[in-house]
């Protein structure tokens, strides 16, 4: 991957979280990203400011450990990084392949997780390819230890998870990667709502999951994607004990998509 400077990427993440703002997959001053710079530094949002409305000297660079770096500008000087830096740090540490990390709150999809509605079931084919599955993590306290510990097994085969309650983890090999995978979390998230407001949700049959599944092992995407996540077959377990190379699926690598949702107490 070609390596920008870091006024590039300062560029991006303003952008990133100007799209953010404007798709409304944040409000006030939600949300969080982050980007890789280099093996020891990483470049963070500030807390405490809307992310529509940043400007590139207000973005703050950290060592692996979350310090904050000098030189500091007039911008950002009195400025701390995000307030949940330790879920971006955790995924640096698990996934080195990861370049970025985009933390928002889109509306359908937390409130899937509040209704308990899963998007791990294998309903759009779009969906699947590109991620496997989009499990939900166990609900943490914001902006403690305990969202590390949440994401800590998930995240190491998976580019997006929802947490419970709270919001979305998308990662990427840079940070429009990172958003564009959130823009398809929110994207199956609307569609399993429709569904449910149709009626029934159908999933996919297990010999189609398993074509997708074999079109990602086709694309080389790294992580297996699955997991123990719903009884329609075995596919996802079978394949979550299976462990291959990491590497984020990058968008464009995508061929058609599988979706999973439904809890089973809705779909009772």
């Amino acid at each position: 991957m070609t390596r920008k400077t870091e006024a590039e990427y300062r560029a991006d993440m303003v952008e990133v979280c100007r799209r953010l703002h404007q798709r409304g997959y944040v409000a006030a001053t939600d949300g969080n990203v982050s980007i890789r710079l280099a093996a020891d530094r990483l470049l963070f949002t500030p807390s405490g400011l809307s992310k529509g409305y940043l400007a590139a000297d207000q973005l703050i660079v950290t060592d692996m450990a979350g310090h904050k770096l000098p030189p500091h500008t007039a911008a950002n000087r009195h400025l701390q990084p995000s307030s949940e830096i330790l879920l971006h740090l955790e995924v640096y540490r698990q996934r080195p392949d990861v370049q970025a990390v985009v933390h928002a709150h889109p509306p359908v999809a937390v409130a899937c997780t509040i209704a308990g509605v899963s998007l791990a079931q294998c309903v759009i084919p779009e969906v699947v390819v590109t991620f496997g599955a989009i499990p939900t993590a166990a609900y943490a306290t914001p902006s403690t230890a305990e969202g590390p510990t949440a994401i800590r097994e998930l995240i190491a085969q998976h580019d997006a998870i929802l947490l419970d309650h709270h919001g979305t983890i998308t990662v990427g090999q840079d940070v429009f990667d990172a958003y564009f995978k959130l823009e398809k979390v929110e994207h199956a998230a609307q569609v399993t709502l429709a569904a449910y407001q149709f009626g029934r949700v159908r999933g996919l049959p297990s010999a189609e999951v398993r074509k997708l599944f074999e079109m990602r092992e086709r694309l080389g995407l790294g992580r297996d994607g699955g997991g123990p996540y719903c009884q329609q077959c075995e596919l996802c377990s079978r394949l979550s004990r299976r462990r291959r190379p990491r590497r984020t699926t990058s968008d464009d690598e995508l061929v058609q998509v599988v979706s999973r949702e439904v809890l089973r107490a809705l779909g009772k």
